[in-house]
């Protein structure tokens, strides 16, 4: 019989829907289930995509014996930390105070039924190896605790109750200074891989708000250094096997530091930003590494990744056949048989198949081991030559890797990783010149307006024709973001009126009123044991720095006040955090940048083809401080901000803050004064 998760839109709880684990999702249903049979619950909190995850459900919960166990002594609770990131949060952060150790997935917490955990861990084995006890004999061990030590396990959760608090408390609100900006790229550059790229070791993950914070300090102080991390990362990224040479987009992060094996599941929350920062290092670079990874990854988003309704799917599974990265490696005597013998000379060199096999020693995972001019001068051919016998050889390797048992791709379609993707894809677009990229985008955004836009409330999640749960700052916070992105690439006045209604609603249900900044949850949320206030960048960017900048945008172009007043407020209440800590606080700084400096508004008037020129040509420029809206000649109701007359022929106007200058009608004039030291023209 399927047990309560088998209605549920997660496919990750879906996919424990027959265990004999009589699992719950979380809910009132548990939580007083446990409280009528005082018993803990055991929180079991993972995603679809992840490999460890499935490692502990085919060990123990698909396990009769291992299921009774857990019957017996809890109220059984299954969580998709994609679903329920307020849920993960809060017991990542009890993990690491309780176990004085990071966390990870899946996540194993003991509960008390008043939500508060008592007993952490992560992944446990079946029966006791890698150092961890079996997790049959934990469950033992944490029933009998329960039985025998409830002082203590009160006592504790006093102090964890307070010590989560603490961490949802700003400190005292200071001013803010330009020192956390300078200080956090100090701190960048000694933690950068000179050799590989990225920061730090192994394992290693893109961490795109980082690099956008360097690329913008080069724009705005011509800082070499700090564009070069940028490329070197960029380049390595590339070319490693963390980016998916035959089918494009990049899986979550890198076993080793130098980018060859990854962790293959691909996540839609890594794709959006890196297909942006690649368009943006493309302006600065003209480099057509980074062209090829934008299209190639742009493709793979639309062509595997947007559902016939518009929106973005979430992820692709790391494993298929019950094996990790089975659908991507291959055995060299399969590629041999794919390819013709000019075909193989190449591709052997280039993606390192003339190499020992560098995944479990008997496979091989594609990366670029040369480049294309040691290709041609080991082959003995041109590079024009090599390139377009590659070029044939990937179509080829693609066209059979489609043939194989695909991984499973979790078709549930979250609010905030869309709003990633629009934006990574609408400023893709733009630079690109890609309108069908742009018309992707739009598709998407009008789903999640159709869709998850109830009554003035944003939802979080969407699967088999339902929308639920309430969502959370993320996805208000990037949904803003990606709307002020899309209103440069396609202008529409509705996009500013919705941008508004999302402006309201972050402050009116998300503002600390008292010390500034947003919490995760908003004022209508479920009760939980803490409200949390999360600052620093993680896999994705700061809810609270992407807000602040985000408002601090729709202020100026709305010409209202309130909006920079809240992102003000949220800088000063996470002044100290960005000063102890400046480079775990990227996003932030950037609205710290534009706070200190307001960013630029070029608002074009006039029509045709002249207006889509001087469009295009602005496009090409990486002007990280500037927003550019095409009015064309639209006569409708606009902000009076923005309501500028129409004049002959194609006429900007420059406005800094809200000073704006007379307007232009030389293009050079027009380049002149936005020229900066960050793009190439």
């Amino acid at each position: 019989m399927p047990n309560r998760l088998a209605q549920q839109t997660s496919p990750y709880l879906q996919q424990h829907a027959n265990n004999p684990v009589d699992w719950h999702p979380w809910g009132e249903e548990a939580l007083a289930l446990a409280r009528k049979e005082d018993k803990p619950l055991l929180v079991s909190i993972g995603y679809s995509a992840c490999h460890w995850c499935h490692v502990m459900a085919h060990e123990s919960f698909e396990d009769p014996a291992v299921a009774e166990v857990m019957n017996r002594l809890f109220v059984n609770v299954k969580v998709d930390r994609e679903e329920r990131p307020d849920l993960d949060q809060i017991y990542q952060l009890a993990h690491q105070v309780l176990a004085q150790r990071a966390g990870g997935w899946p996540l194993t917490v003991f509960l008390t039924p008043g939500q508060v955990p008592f007993y952490t861990g992560t992944y446990f084995p079946k029966e006791a190896r890698y150092g961890l006890p079996g997790f049959p004999e934990v469950c033992e061990r944490i029933a009998e605790v329960w039985r025998t030590k409830r002082p203590e396990i009160e006592r504790q959760n006093s102090a964890l109750v307070a010590a989560l608090s603490r961490e949802s408390e700003a400190a005292q609100p200071g001013s803010v200074s330009p020192r956390p900006i300078e200080a956090a790229l100090a701190d960048l550059k000694q933690n950068f891989d000179a050799r590989n790229g990225g920061f730090g070791g192994a394992p290693k993950f893109p961490h795109p708000a980082e690099l956008e914070f360097c690329l913008r300090r080069f724009a705005a102080d011509g800082d070499r250094d700090a564009l070069n991390m940028v490329v070197l990362t960029l380049e390595k990224m590339a070319r490693g096997g963390i980016y998916d040479q035959v089918g494009g987009g990049f899986a979550r992060y890198s076993v080793d530091a130098a980018w060859i094996i990854p962790h293959f599941e691909k996540m839609l929350y890594d794709n959006g930003p890196l297909l942006r920062l690649y368009a943006d290092a493309w302006c600065v670079t003209g480099n057509d590494l980074f062209a090829r990874v934008a299209d190639e990854t742009a493709g793979w988003l639309v062509r595997e990744m947007q559902s016939p309704e518009g929106g973005y799917y979430s992820s692709l599974d790391a494993d298929s056949e019950h094996q990790e990265g089975k659908f991507y490696v291959w055995d060299r005597d399969e590629v041999r048989s794919l390819l013709s013998a000019d075909q193989y000379a190449v591709a052997a060199a280039r993606y390192g198949l003339d190499a020992p096999p560098n995944f479990e020693n008997r496979h091989w995972h594609l990366r670029v081991s040369r480049s294309l001019e040691e290709v041609a001068s080991e082959t003995g051919r041109e590079p024009a030559e090599c390139d377009s016998l590659l070029q044939s050889a990937r179509a080829r390797l693609f066209s059979a890797r489609e043939r194989r048992v695909r991984p499973g791709r979790d078709e549930k379609i979250l609010s905030s990783w869309n709003a990633l993707a629009i934006r990574g894809m609408a400023r893709a677009g733009v630079v690109f010149e890609r309108e069908e990229w742009i018309a992707s985008a739009k598709r998407a955004f009008s789903f999640l307006r159709r869709t998850m836009w109830r009554d003035g409330a944003l939802l979080a999640t969407f699967k088999d024709g339902r929308a639920h749960l309430n969502a959370y700052l993320d996805d208000h916070a990037y949904l803003l973001a990606a709307a002020l992105e899309l209103a440069q690439a396609q202008f529409d006045p509705d996009l500013l009126l919705f941008a508004r209604e999302l402006g309201d609603t972050l402050i009116e249900k998300f503002e600390d009123r008292s010390s500034g900044g947003f919490y995760f949850i908003g004022q209508d949320h479920e009760p939980l044991i803490v409200r949390l206030k999360p600052v620093p960048d993680g896999a994705m960017p700061s809810g609270n720095g992407v807000a602040a900048f985000a408002l601090q945008r729709l202020s100026l172009l709305l010409g209202e006040g309130r909006y920079g007043e809240a992102a003000e407020r949220a800088l000063a209440a996470h002044s100290a955090a960005m000063a102890e800590m400046p480079s775990a606080h990227a996003s932030l700084l950037m609205a710290l940048e534009e706070q200190l400096r307001p960013p630029r508004t070029i608002i074009l008037r006039g029509s045709g083809e002249a207006l889509r020129d001087w469009q295009r040509r602005l496009s090409r420029r990486y002007l990280p401080d500037t927003m550019t809206l095409a009015l064309g000649e639209r006569t409708g109701p606009l902000p009076q901000s923005l309501d500028k007359p129409l004049l002959p022929g194609v006429n900007a106007w420059v406005c800094q803050g809200v000073t704006c200058l007379p307007p232009v009608s030389d293009f050079d004039a027009l380049a002149g004064l936005v020229s900066k030291t960050g793009q190439s023209g």
